[in-house]
């Protein structure tokens, strides 16, 4: 089935690796003698068109009134689809899609992995382009532009390859066929690569200049260069050599930090402003995300040209990935409290009513088990997260209820997912072919991006959470803080070994992008984290809503739960080992260039 964002048909990338060097022959990113000569690269309509081939591609109809994402966003790293809702190995959803359960990305040594090969292809034509280009007649004002999206792709490529890899061949030039000492040739240190990232994005951002909210800009290129520092910051603060074969590197993760606060800045003095709605952001239908004054870069999606299946799946009969217990948990109360020192009502048991005001049908028991009370007393994301109801099935017990004449709704946990839907478009389009569009970059993860900069670098101030995290606060309905308050929370939830401010800020950005862009799964292994989705050490990943005030006859028959509360996935867990930390290399591409050689963590691994 398709899925949102980066796993569309359209920008499918499951080509299989069959040689060391097969990424020299990529059919998506043709340059023959026709096109790969001097004459060719001095028109700047021809390197623009290069240049639009590392987007996934237009519209399927052939018009190109649109571009959608580049296809250095296809999210090979993670290999498993969309970025919105569908990437299960985090904390924030129950299990994995349907009644399945997300193990880790890599259990076994894979013969091959598009999350090594797919980058290297990319990484070739941003290449090609670069050395067209730096040969041809052009103005330094062109050259400079489309060498700068070259440059930002290419960064982007090997940033991704670095957080799954850590050292990886590195190559600034086009690879001849016959250069076997550059084929074959060892890994490169995983920090003069990032140090050539940083120069590749800082360069994109200086000189690709203005563009829309669909094409490449230097506000794309600051936002992209503030995640990417941000990870590298972090990943030196808290990397250990036993787990990610590199020691902690303070000098480092200072300045990957700086540079991050600095593309932050950079962003936030362009008058972008955060949205009035939050879900806006998230179900907007075609062209008119760009009008969102939050959104940076997005992908659009077009009616009848260009879908997805994001909404169908969080509203579809069969049950979905729901929220857990864990997520569920992390969200404030209105008073700015935590579930552990707020003074506000932390019941979170359901009350059964019989019909739904809200809803057009309610499952067959006629009745629905409602959280509406519970989640007004919460951070308003949360309720615009998920359903004002519990909905699952378990035997002849159905709690269901239909979103405004979508299909009956269920969960393995029981919190359903109503954050990407859009209710005022066709119920055939949200339970087929979904035309909402998608951001890449927006507002509101700068805001975390900046903050979270700014609290590890130690000079966090009041001014700096009024320009950002308090902004996202308003808009949750909760109230401002200061770095004192904060400093002062100490909730007891914190297992990172982290400060109480550091902890807070981490809240937020967990709640602000919940289920968005696989952000969790990255955030817990740059913090060193990744220990917290060991399901038989933190339960509350596998479990839901609490069913405790179901009649007793009812709630004996749902087998499937820990005392109160649903279980998603009985008698699965997901053990959590050290060598997760960094992607095995493929044994195919290590048979055929020994140099490469194995992930120490992974050399008994079969």
């Amino acid at each position: 089935m398709k899925k949102i964002l980066l796993g569309a048909s359209v920008l499918a990338m499951s080509v299989a690796m069959s040689s060391c060097d097969d990424f020299l022959n990529d059919s998506r990113f043709p340059l023959d003698q026709h096109t790969n000569n001097p004459n060719y690269w001095n028109s700047a309509s021809n390197v623009q068109m290069q240049c639009d081939q590392m987007y996934g591609g237009n519209t399927t109809s052939g018009t190109t009134d649109y571009l959608v994402a580049p296809s250095c966003f296809t999210g090979f790293s993670t290999g498993t689809g969309g970025w919105f809702y569908f990437q299960t190995l985090s904390d924030d959803q129950g299990g994995g899609i349907g009644n399945g359960f997300t193990n880790w990305k890599f259990v076994n040594l894979p013969s091959s992995s598009t999350s090594w090969n797919n980058p290297y292809k990319i990484i070739r034509h941003a290449n090609s382009i670069i050395e067209g280009v730096t040969k041809s007649t052009l103005t330094e004002a062109e050259k400079n532009k489309y060498i700068g999206i070259a440059r930002l792709v290419r960064g982007w490529c090997y940033y991704d390859l670095v957080r799954c890899y850590g050292d990886v061949p590195y190559y600034d030039y086009v690879i001849d066929h016959s250069d076997a000492e550059s084929l074959y040739k060892a890994r490169d240190n995983r920090d003069k690569v990032m140090d050539a990232v940083l120069e590749d994005l800082k360069f994109a951002a200086a000189n690709i200049g203005n563009g829309t909210k669909l094409t490449w800009s230097s506000d794309m290129a600051y936002a992209m260069l503030a995640d990417v520092a941000l990870w590298e910051g972090t990943y030196r603060r808290y990397c250990t050599e036993a787990e990610n074969n590199i020691a902690p590197n303070e000098e480092r993760a200072k300045k990957w930090l700086n540079e991050c606060v600095a593309a932050c800045e950079a962003v936030m003095a362009k008058g972008y402003t955060l949205s009035p709605s939050y879900q806006a952001t998230y179900n907007t239908a075609d062209a008119a995300l760009g009008n969102n004054p939050e959104v940076i870069f997005y992908r659009q999606y077009k009616n009848t040209v260009l879908t997805h299946s994001t909404i169908q799946y969080t509203t579809q009969t069969t049950s979905i990935a729901g929220l857990s217990k864990d997520a569920f948990d992390a969200y404030l109360f209105k008073d700015g409290k935590p579930k552990a020192l707020t003074t506000m009502d932390t019941n979170d048991a359901g009350v059964v009513k019989a019909g739904f005001t809200q809803g057009v049908n309610t499952g067959a028991l006629g009745q629905v088990l409602s959280i509406k009370d519970v989640l007004s007393v919460r951070d308003s994301r949360l309720s615009e997260t998920i359903d004002t109801v519990v909905c699952f099935v378990a035997g002849d017990v159905e709690y269901t209820y239909s979103r405004a004449g979508s299909a009956q709704l269920r969960a393995n946990t029981g919190y359903t997912v109503k954050k990407y839907d859009n209710v005022t478009l066709p119920v055939n389009y949200r339970n087929g072919s979904n035309y909402t569009s998608a951001p890449l970059y927006w507002l509101s993860v700068i805001y975390c991006n900046y903050a979270e900069a700014k609290a590890e670098l130690g000079n966090l101030s009041d001014d700096d959470l009024n320009n950002t995290i308090n902004k996202l606060y308003a808009r949750a309905e909760l109230p401002a803080q200061t770095v004192a308050s904060l400093s002062g929370m100490n909730d007891p939830a914190n297992n990172m070994g982290i400060s109480s401010l550091l902890w807070e800020v981490r809240r937020c950005r967990r709640c602000e992008l919940i289920m968005d862009n696989n952000f969790r799964y990255w955030d817990l292994l740059r913090w060193h984290q990744l220990d917290k989705l060991d399901t038989s050490k933190y339960p509350n990943i596998k479990l839901g809503a609490n069913i405790k005030n179901l009649p007793a006859a009812q709630k004996d028959e749902v087998t499937a739960r820990v005392g109160d509360y649903l279980n998603a996935i009985p008698g699965n867990d997901r053990i959590y080992v050290p060598r997760v930390y960094t992607y095995p290399v493929p044994t195919g591409e290590i048979t055929l260039n020994p140099q490469l050689t194995q992930q120490p963590q992974w050399k008994d691994a079969k």
